[in-house]
């Protein structure tokens, strides 16, 4: 049988054919791919023209075109559905694209034509992109004698293995982790709904009769805030948080000190004092010291609003307050103080119309594109659903992909990505991929979710929005391939349309009676938004400032005690509060450890979140959800990708560098 990723896809928009892939097609193409992409860089390396943007960028852009569609679809299968034999394969191939993207960036013919290129007759763009190849040469080693490259390229092929096995190992400890209970009386407080799919969960891990309650990747677990009984409450908080601590064979710290020691070593070889300085040098922040005065400025404040949620939780519980109990308690508060009940909202918000009258609604009504299901067109997995996206014109767009309930082979948390990037050089639409971790219910019934998961689904259609609406030239700058800390800006804005009037009257139905959620309950919702913020944006600043602390190690300093570390660290950025543990501990940890690319970045939530509460601002003075608005912002803003200086089209958007009030405000910060 033909490999059918040898060829570009038949399929529209250049979907891959998935259900003609085998596992045997991915390992042949992409060792086809790698080789083929060598003889590209040769070529256009070894030309003995005098290099020019037509004969070395052009040629650059349009290389790797196999490899590229090989591995898109490959990690997509990594993330979201990987059999056994994906793993074996990821564990394979991922020093060999590491040791792949070595052989290209540190090519030194190559790196020398780029830099004898003429850009003074080129447009802003193209200047751009070899700007940004040279940058990246630069920070790939290319001035290093062949000594010192030999070295990085070592450290670079291990720091890829460790990076594959602490995702291996953190995804199968979650699933160890799961709480098995013998009785459903010990689920009191939990929603029937997840009763139901907790005795499902154990049924399919061979417990039939019992009741498993699994893990989300975050420290704090869902069922806390509903789970009556103390004892069993605390029994999830400590499998939440021992994963990957607890000695064996899942046990990540030998993985944690290796990689840190390791990277501490390559930014040594790189000329910069840090990892954390290597990685800033990447992003739109300035410089580390800002990074650093950022956080520090805002810490103070989270920890002292957390403390007064304490006060209250403890006033509540009349009793000493633990850390397993805060879900709890916090909920009770909100129903107390604001009278909402969140599990009383899920009947309001099923999946299919959060989508399809909501996300959706919300992205005709601002941006004129519409949505069209091709039940004709098949993802990786059956549960994946495939949308043709149209601009008003009726010309087409793109194809937006959702894969959104959990399963034992996909990892945890949500995220994008793409399958096909768009570029007008090579001609191709994106494609993209929203994936969650919704719980499925049964057969027939409907998708509830939670606030929470209403929220998530806003967000990542946010990235899906930057990707589609994506209209650069080179592909090197297409949609989100924008750096680590401004790429998460796009996504929080799209979270404003959440509790838009107009958008949540819609989509905010009961499910049985169609019923809208009542205007009070919304007003109570309205009120109640800076309740929990202490808590949030102490669990998020401890991940980040735990992040940082990793990274600013020399190698003579990495420790031996990781979780002594953690919490030395913790304590030292005064973000340290007993009952509130960052939002991921270094156990599982996979932003920063499994090669997510948030390593010394994870900082960059809050940083685009300044530029989003500044945006959130700016359509409200400018009447909101209306199409100029949304033409703006596409046009200014999402379009660019990475073309030209993401800040600049940022200041292209608002007319002015973001402010910091907004986002203090809104995390009643001020």
């Amino acid at each position: 049988m033909v490999n059918p990723l040898l060829s570009p896809s038949p399929l529209p928009y250049g979907l891959p054919p998935f259900a003609a892939i085998s596992t045997g097609h991915y390992a042949e193409a992409m060792e086809a791919g790698l080789a083929e992409h060598l003889k590209e860089i040769a070529t256009i390396a070894n030309n003995p023209e005098a290099a020019s943007f037509e004969n070395t960028a052009l040629p650059m852009e349009r290389s790797g075109r196999l490899l590229e569609r090989a591995a898109a679809s490959f990690f997509t299968l990594v993330s979201a559905d990987a059999a056994d034999e994906i793993k074996t394969l990821e564990t394979e191939f991922s020093p060999k694209f590491s040791a792949h993207q070595d052989a290209v960036y540190m090519n030194r013919a190559l790196y020398e034509r780029f830099a004898a290129i003429d850009t003074s007759t080129l447009d802003a763009e193209s200047t751009r992109l070899v700007e940004e190849y040279l940058k990246e040469f630069r920070q790939s080693g290319i001035q290093l004698d062949g000594a010192a490259q030999a070295r990085l390229r070592e450290v670079n092929a291990e720091l890829s293995r460790l990076g594959t096995e602490f995702g291996q190992r953190v995804k199968e400890a979650m699933k160890s982790s799961a709480l098995l209970l013998d009785d459903a009386g010990e689920l009191a407080g939990l929603p029937a709904d997840d009763v139901t799919n907790a005795a499902k969960a154990a049924k399919a891990a061979g417990h039939e009769g019992k009741y498993l309650l699994t893990l989300i990747q975050p420290s704090n677990q869902p069922a806390l805030a509903s789970l009556e009984n103390r004892a069993i409450r605390r029994r999830l908080y400590e499998a939440s948080l021992s994963r990957g601590t607890e000695g064996g064979a899942l046990d990540v710290r030998d993985l944690v000190t290796a990689t840190v020691r390791l990277r501490a070593e390559k930014a040594t070889l790189l000329g910069f004092a840090s990892y954390a300085e290597l990685v800033v040098d990447q992003q739109t922040a300035p410089n580390f010291a800002e990074v650093q005065a950022m956080l520090g400025r805002l810490a103070p404040a989270a920890i002292r609003n957390a403390q007064a949620e304490a006060d209250a939780l403890a006033e509540s519980a009349g009793h000493e307050l633990e850390p397993w109990d805060w879900a709890f308690f916090s909920a009770r508060v909100r129903k107390e103080r604001f009278e909402v009940d969140e599990q009383a909202l899920r009947p309001y918000f099923t999946l299919e119309t959060v989508l399809n009258d909501g996300v959706f609604r919300a992205a005709t009504q601002l941006y004129g594109v519409t949505f069209h299901e091709r039940e004709d067109l098949d993802g990786y997995h059956p549960d994946v659903r495939v949308w043709e996206v149209l601009n008003e014109d009726g010309s087409g767009l793109g194809l937006f992909l959702g894969d959104y309930y959990t399963r034992e082979s996909k990892r945890g948390g949500a995220w994008m990505n793409s399958l096909v990037e768009q570029s007008n050089l090579l001609g191709t639409k994106s494609v993209v991929i929203n994936n969650l971790n919704i719980t499925k219910p049964a057969p027939g019934e409907p998708t509830l979710l939670s606030l929470d998961e209403v929220r998530t689904v806003f967000h990542e259609f946010g990235h899906a929005l930057h990707g589609l609406f994506s209209d650069v030239t080179y592909p090197r700058f297409s949609g989100t391939s924008v750096p680590r800390d401004f790429v998460e800006y796009p996504s929080q804005v799209n979270e404003m349309w959440i509790m838009w009037p107009e958008i949540l009257a819609n989509y905010a139905r009961h499910h049985s009676t169609r019923e809208p959620l009542p205007q009070k309950t919304v007003d109570k919702l309205n009120d109640s938004l800076l309740w929990g913020e202490g808590f949030a944006t102490t669990e998020y600043l401890g991940a980040a400032l735990l992040d940082l602390a990793w990274h600013v190690l020399s190698e003579d300093d990495i420790p031996d005690d990781v979780l002594a570390f953690e919490a030395k660290s913790l304590a030292e950025a005064a973000i340290a509060h007993p009952l509130i543990p960052p939002r991921y501990r270094t156990g599982y940890f996979q932003h920063i450890f499994a090669g997510a690319g948030y390593a010394a970045g994870y900082y960059s939530y809050i940083w685009s979140e300044v530029l989003d509460a500044d945006t959130v601002e700016w359509f409200k003075e400018n009447g909101g959800l209306t199409r100029a608005n949304g033409t703006h912002f596409r046009s200014e803003l999402l379009s660019r990708g990475n073309s030209r200086d993401p800040l600049e089209s940022f200041r292209a958007f608002r007319g002015r560098d973001a402010k910091l009030e907004p986002l203090l405000k809104r995390r009643g910060l001020d």
